[in-house]
């Protein structure tokens, strides 16, 4: 059964998508089904963190081929947390998806594609092969690619285009590293490679190919200077497909990073994590920097992505327990938050008829709900108390003063005020001032708030503040849950043992 629920993550969004087509010219069947799937994969990811949790890191040898021969399925805590993760923005997202997703992007596919796009997500978290996490990357790739372009829209196919055309070079230079290791090891099993490349001879060599990955998942990761493709593109797509794209895909970029550079390529710790310190104090204040000079709310959010990956990848560069477990916190966290930023920006556009701040204003007198619920996580992701970003902050900066990397932590707590700032423009411009007009941009009245489609949008939106408040009130079950993630990564004997057998 344990073997079932390991693979549960890749065979149920499979399943859904597949479901899902065979009722292709049923709209409102497919938005059911869409929300049982997302229910399903939640189940999934509780189920998962629960197996971990009871009983220590799980696989599952496909076909029986014993690993490093086969196609191994790995879930450790880490893993299982970003499954649960990707259940809970799922189901967020299927339910503010009825509303939001117009007929004809549905007509052509979006439920089918949305799918496809967990299945690849999951898959690039629970795989134990370098290749097969490169095959990973390419079904999500690719139904991002749609994904991004569904509707035609000019703008949409610009954006698409930058971030094709990064992703191919991201997706290449991971090829050719994957070929090196393969080379120089014999093996793509994870587990395999961590045992022989300790061993090897030419540790200058491995440092050299592990560039390529850090080039290859920092692209996708969006880390400086590889960003520039991000806040040129996720502003483009409906805002539901913007919100999944902010909250996931990036963090797959950075979840394999954590991987291989906790895993793998740990033989020059003081070159290659110095090396990622130096990124991120770069990644976090030019993304904030970035974020501070725009008006559209989407472009803000976007380069925000930016600078929350800085803070992400400033505890991997640290790599002490402490910092390991601030990491996982904050990408848990952030996932959360910013989906939830996403989802308001989509609520003052439908309400208000744009997302540049300087067209609208007055939210705080006629929508005050929307203004706190857009209020939270923000003031969460500023790190501001009691909320959960005020704990991934202090965890991360803890590290940082038990690591005496004192010039970046004052460069994490400058970005952290420049991004209260920007926020809090956000707040002023959105929700606080008088509007300059009293109805939207095609001339028609206001939308209530009360009507249907508001009302579906807002029900996704309380239940991800909901986990902002959880958290910045009750952080012990995550802390304890990133801790053991931490704990596994940190020691990876166990996973060594579990995928190899003891070999």
């Amino acid at each position: 059964m344990n073997n079932l629920i390991l693979v549960a993550p890749i065979l149920w969004p499979l399943a859904m998508a597949i479901i899902v087509s065979i009722f292709w010219y049923r709209r409102n069947v497919q938005s059911s089904l869409n929300i049982i799937g997302s229910n399903g994969l939640l189940i999934i990811g509780i189920l998962l963190v629960r197996i971990v949790w009871l009983d220590g890191i799980q696989a599952v040898q496909m076909g029986n081929w014993a690993a490093p021969f086969g196609i191994t399925i790995v879930v450790d805590m880490f893993s299982a947390s970003m499954v649960l993760i990707t259940g809970i923005i799922a189901f967020a997202l299927s339910i503010y998806s009825l509303v939001t997703i117009d007929k004809r992007r549905k007509q052509f596919g979006y439920y089918t594609l949305i799918n496809t796009l967990y299945m690849g997500v999951c898959g690039a978290f629970i795989t134990g092969d370098l290749f097969n996490m490169y095959v990973w990357f390419e079904v999500m790739l690719i139904s991002s690619f749609v994904l991004l372009t569904l509707g035609g829209e000019s703008k949409q196919i610009e954006g698409t285009f930058k971030y094709v055309t990064l992703n191919l070079i991201s997706s290449a230079l991971f090829l050719v590293g994957v070929g090196f290791l393969y080379g120089l090891a014999g093996t793509l099993n994870m587990a395999d490679l961590s045992v022989k490349l300790a061993n090897h001879d030419n540790q200058g060599l491995i440092t050299v190919v592990s560039m390529f990955f850090l080039m290859a998942f920092g692209i996708k990761a969006a880390v400086f200077p590889l960003f520039f493709w991000l806040p040129a593109s996720y502003h483009t797509p409906p805002i539901a497909v913007a919100a999944i794209f902010a909250g996931l895909l990036t963090k797959v970029g950075v979840y394999s990073l954590i991987r291989v550079f906790t895993l793998i390529f740990v033989g020059n710790i003081s070159f290659t994590h110095n090396l990622i310190l130096i990124i991120s104090a770069f990644t976090m204040f030019v993304g904030v920097l970035g974020a501070a000079s725009q008006y559209d709310m989407r472009r803000i959010l976007s380069f925000g992505i930016v600078s929350q990956i800085g803070y992400i990848i400033f505890g991997l560069a640290l790599f002490t327990p402490l910092a390991i477990t601030g990491s996982i916190f904050y990408i848990l966290h952030h996932i959360i938050v910013k989906t939830n930023l996403f989802l308001v920006s989509g609520i003052v556009k439908k309400l208000e008829g744009d997302y540049d701040v300087r067209k609208v204003g007055n939210g705080l007198n006629g929508y005050p709900l929307i203004a706190i619920l857009f209020l939270i996580p923000a003031l969460s992701l500023a790190g501001m108390p009691p909320l959960s970003g005020f704990w991934s902050k202090f965890f991360l900066l803890k590290a940082a003063f038990e690591s005496q990397s004192y010039i970046v932590a004052a460069i994490a707590l400058l970005a952290g005020l420049i991004t209260l700032f920007y926020m809090m423009t956000i707040w002023n411009e959105a929700f606080w001032k008088n509007s300059p007009k009293e109805v939207i941009a095609d001339g028609t009245q206001k939308v209530k708030l009360y009507s249907r489609p508001i009302i579906f949008m807002v029900i996704p939106i309380v239940f991800l503040a909901g986990f902002t408040i959880f958290i910045g009130f009750y952080p012990e079950p995550l802390f304890a849950l990133a801790t053991k993630a931490s704990e596994q990564l940190l020691n990876p004997q166990e996973y060594i043992n579990v995928v190899l057998g003891g070999r």
